[in-house]
């Protein structure tokens, strides 16, 4: 799924093909000779020679078609110039729904015919997408249409080619009557995220792949900008807190790499493509952005496009136009974060009215680097009204702040570093002042990311050997009356990484542990119900698929009863309303819970569905349960059929995903029998996700992305996919 490859589909019970181009990174040169770099930049004039039944696209519009009998030849429009790997080429039968900005510019979505009512939510999106760059970088969208198309086969996210951005179908199409609202966020950010490409890599290109991370960080940062501002119901900015923690994670250990990586081959390109780039990137922007103010920010990068539009710039150039709108001496500041790997945690005491703060490299094995950070702290005490904000630069510092011994003096003191989880760094707090945290928690009285942020970095210490779990536990039954969504999720994705770390470190506690989960999550449950209700928002959506699913994998026999009861009127009737789309996902591993070697009549049920539905992201619901199962032979066939010609390539990853903590064994078991086969059907990043999803202990993290994607699906770069 490289280069200019075929994608397969069928059309009226046949099957067809489509042709295709990926030329990221470096794959153009597999379509014709060229300098494929991303400095190198030329104009294309593209002539193609097509069958005539076909519809051929390429970056620019058609000037000209000429038909000769059983083939057309198209002549495009001359392009500006442009990197090698924009370049994009797609030939096939497709329908399309349009629409036009405000100064005229066409916006098309082509689809597979038939399915052309399932672009017009992102078609909407790419509108006002389109007219809100276009004021936020204070340039022009640069090309006369802007295209976007749902390839069957697609191993990324989706890919910015300048004015043809290609997509998974599950990235791009949205069908109103059987996509969740997980979807529809997933299509609206990724959406954004190309189309912020559009400007800030296509018309402004990184000059080398060392700075990737220009590309990646600032279009993932930016379409959560443009996510908040066309619904901002979703609270997106809290759910961006879920991004960072991605790349917390992969940064916390001692095999990381630094944002900016040098590149001294092509064969190392694909290896950046990572957390790193976009999860970290974004993060580091948006303290970067949260440092300087809103205002400043754009006004500086609205310059940087200007001065390097239709040329190369890289991160030292960021920085120099970011200097010059705000007087601060960012270079010091940022490459700190930029040019060495990890990130600190800022360790607080309390002490005759100083706050003392420390900072070391952290690390998930426990161990203490040895990295310094110029650390941008912000903070509040006993409320949001009076925050302070500092630059921490030592290894150890204390800090006179006004207003803090008095502050100290009230009942209901407390403190709160990196306010809004804003700053990439972790804090622990001595004793005190956790408690006193834990109670602000319980009282609603912290924002809600600041909720989530103490809950994620205790769990992060907990799990480094730093704090003890009980602690972790008693912080989460503090969350007993969250309300908001994500903040709830990620309490639940916490309980539940516990759960399976017990599972394999301390099965004789499994049972108080299962019982303390459910404790926690029933009444949550009992509260949205399966059932949405009237009124109820988006959010409310994505809680009630999260709840169930993971009452299901705790073994919650009323939760399954009910489950498989719903699914088995679903499979009857499958327009009934009492399986929407929000619930399928949960209604399927809790079917899964109940099939063993014995009885597979759930999975068989699901393979039904699986073969009879023609929507990408149904049948990806479906490929995430099979492996869920208690039963290893069943774990072992899910497996099995995730290699056959019914999958994807793209879509096996799925299945591995959907391994719990106790089939881990049996699919590590079935990764080096297959080893052969796998290595030499798969390449790229889709090999190593076979390897890090199976080899990797920590299943959590693998459903956390699962249940998210976010925004995006598959390996992806971040937003993308790659």
């Amino acid at each position: 799924m490289k280069g200019f490859y075929r994608s397969v589909y069928e059309l009226n019970g046949e099957k067809k093909n489509m042709a295709v181009t990926q030329f990221e990174p470096a794959d153009a040169r597999r379509c014709f000779p060229c300098w494929d770099e991303p400095s190198f930049k030329a104009v294309f004039k593209i002539t193609l020679e097509v069958p005539s039944e076909t519809v051929a696209l390429s970056n620019m519009p058609v000037v000209e078609e000429k038909v000769n009998g059983p083939t057309k030849i198209v002549y495009f429009q001359e392009s500006p110039i442009m990197s090698t790997y924009l370049v994009a080429v797609i030939v096939g039968m497709f329908d399309y729904v349009e629409a036009f900005t405000a100064d005229g510019t066409s916006v098309r979505v082509y689809t597979q015919v038939g399915k052309s009512a399932q672009g017009k939510f992102a078609l909407e999106v790419a509108v006002k997408t389109l007219i809100l760059f276009k004021e936020y970088f204070a340039v022009p969208y640069p090309l006369p249409k802007m295209d976007m198309i749902a390839i069957p086969d697609f191993a990324s996210g989706a890919m910015e080619n300048y004015g043809l951005v290609t997509y998974r179908e599950t990235a791009l199409l949205f069908d109103e009557r059987h996509s969740a609202a997980a979807n529809k966020q997933r299509v609206a950010v990724v959406v954004a995220h190309e189309l912020a490409h559009q400007w800030f890599g296509n018309l402004v290109t990184m000059e080398w792949w060392t700075h990737l991370w220009l590309n990646e960080g600032f279009a993932t940062w930016v379409s959560y900008l443009a996510a908040d501002r066309f619904f901002p119901e979703w609270n997106v900015w809290i759910q961006f807190l879920e991004e960072s923690t991605t790349g917390f994670r992969l940064d916390a250990l001692a095999g990381s790499h630094p944002i900016e990586v040098d590149v001294n081959h092509v064969d190392e390109i694909d290896e950046i493509f990572d957390a790193i780039s976009y999860r970290k990137g974004a993060a580091v922007i948006r303290m970067l952005q949260s440092y300087l103010g809103a205002e400043i920010f754009q006004k500086s990068l609205a310059a940087y496009i200007k001065r390097f539009a239709y040329s190369n710039a890289k991160t030292e150039d960021l920085w120099a136009a970011l200097e010059e709108g705000s007087g601060e001496p960012l270079k010091t500041l940022m490459h700190s974060w930029t040019k060495q790997q990890g990130y600190p945690v800022v360790s607080v005491k309390l002490k005759d009215g100083k706050l003392e703060l420390e900072q070391t490299q952290f690390l998930s094995s426990g161990s203490e680097g040895v990295g310094q950070w110029v650390v941008p702290i912000t903070l509040c005490c006993c409320s949001y009204s009076v925050q302070q904000k500092f630059l921490f630069r030592g290894k150890q510092e204390d800090f006179n702040l006004s207003g803090l011994v008095e502050c100290q003096k009230k009942d209901d003191f407390w403190i709160k570093l990196n306010v809004d989880q804003t700053g990439f760094y972790r804090v622990s707090y001595d004793e005190e002042l956790a408690s006193r945290l834990r109670h602000a928690v319980e009282t609603n009285i912290l924002s809600a990311a600041d909720r989530y942020g103490v809950l994620d970095d205790t769990y992060a210490l907990c799990m480094a050997g730093k704090q003890k779990l009980v602690t972790l536990l008693h912080l989460i039954a503090a969350y007993k009356n969250e309300t908001e969504y994500t903040v709830l999720a990620h309490a639940i994705n916490t309980s539940l990484s516990i759960y399976e770390m017990m599972a394999v470190a301390a099965p004789e506690e499994l049972v108080n542990m299962k019982k303390f989960l459910i404790d926690f999550l029933e009444p949550f449950a009992q509260r949205v119900g399966w059932d949405a209700k009237s009124g109820e928002g988006h959010l409310n959506a994505l809680l009630r698929g999260t709840l169930l699913s993971a009452l299901a994998e705790l073994g919650h026999q009323s939760t399954i009863d009910e489950a498989v009861r719903r699914f088995n009127v679903f499979l009857e009737d499958r327009e009934t309303p009492l399986l929407p789309p929000d619930v399928r996902k949960a209604a399927y591993v809790a079917l899964m819970q109940t099939v063993n070697k014995s009885n597979k009549s759930g999975y068989e049920s699901l393979l039904k569905i699986y073969r009879e539905t023609d929507l990408s992201q149904e049948k990806v619901r479906v490929l995430g349960s099979l492996a869920s199962s208690p039963d290893p032979d069943v774990v072992r066939e899910a497996l099995n059929f995730l290699l056959s010609s019914e999958v994807r390539n793209q879509d096996c990853i799925f299945v591995l995903r959907g391994v719990t903590a106790a089939a881990h064994e049996v699919a590590w078991t079935w990764l080096k029998e297959n080893w052969d086969y796998i290595a030499e059907t798969f390449t790229g990043h889709l090999l190593t996700y076979f390897i890090t999803v199976t080899v990797s202990r920590s299943p959590r993290t693998r459903r956390v992305t699962r249940q998210r994607s976010s925004s995006r699906a598959g390996p992806r770069r971040a937003s993308r996919g790659r």
